[in-house]
């Protein structure tokens, strides 16, 4: 049995990107090419800095302004389909994330999901890669289906609602500005995770300037950290 006091939330929601999976580099890589090929000689750290976080279907003017191109649904399907294909290349889990989703599952009884800016198929082809699939299973929640995306909270308000809790007294794990505005917004605690020397991740000023209310560098941590929140979160 669970003590109440190792689940002082009443359910735990996850980003995906950046926090389950280190795929930040792969997808930026794809897209830097892409983004080359159009005559934009945009930086490693300037694409990590434009568009981790965001839907790249919200940033097409930023692309158009300096690409000139229109971009178009095809040169979008073009970019999913190589970075899909570079994804089930090379992706790998965030170190510590598989044994940190197991043990909050079993702590929180099932009740938590994942909840991305991206688009279902890429989540679920990511989480299947890693082996979150059937944890996960009937709980991906994917910001392209829903309204908005991040930073606005829809994401995060339809897996709450989903999983029949209240917003706000959800966890949400997330590692971008964009993503921790939206769990903000959302009414949920949100946990930032910055590992350092990390070009894809956001340091832990600017996660809690976004509004998170704890910032931790190692996924391993995580179980213990959401345990460890002051009993005024706790179930009354």
């Amino acid at each position: 049995m669970v003590e109440p006091a190792e689940r002082p939330f009443d359910a735990v929601l996850f980003d995906c990107d950046g926090v389950l999976v280190d795929s930040e580099r792969i997808t930026n890589t794809v897209l830097r090419t892409m983004l080359h090929e159009l005559g934009w000689q945009v930086s490693e750290a300037d694409c990590f800095r434009l568009f981790v976080g965001r839907a790249l279907r919200d940033e097409t003017a930023l692309i158009t302004t300096n690409t000139g191109f229109a971009v178009t649904d095809e040169w979008l399907e073009n970019f999913r389909v190589r970075r899909n294909e570079a994804l089930t290349l090379g992706l790998l889990p965030i170190p510590g994330a598989i044994g940190a989703v197991r043990e909050i599952d079993r702590r929180y009884r099932g009740k938590l999901a994942c909840a991305s800016g991206a688009d279902r198929h890429k989540v679920e082809l990511q989480l299947a890669k890693i082996g979150l699939d059937a944890v996960f299973a009937g709980k991906i929640f994917s910001g392209m289906e829903t309204p908005l995306s991040k930073p606005a909270p829809d994401v995060y308000l339809a897996a709450a609602a989903a999983l029949g809790v209240d917003p706000t007294r959800a966890a949400v794990i997330e590692d971008t500005a964009t993503g921790v505005r939206a769990g903000a917004a959302a009414g949920a605690t949100v946990f930032g995770y910055c590992p350092p020397d990390s070009p894809s991740h956001n340091p832990p000023q600017v996660l809690l300037d976004a509004g998170a209310t704890h910032t931790f560098t190692d996924m391993a941590d995580l179980p213990a950290l959401l345990a460890a929140v002051p009993t005024a979160h706790s179930r009354p």
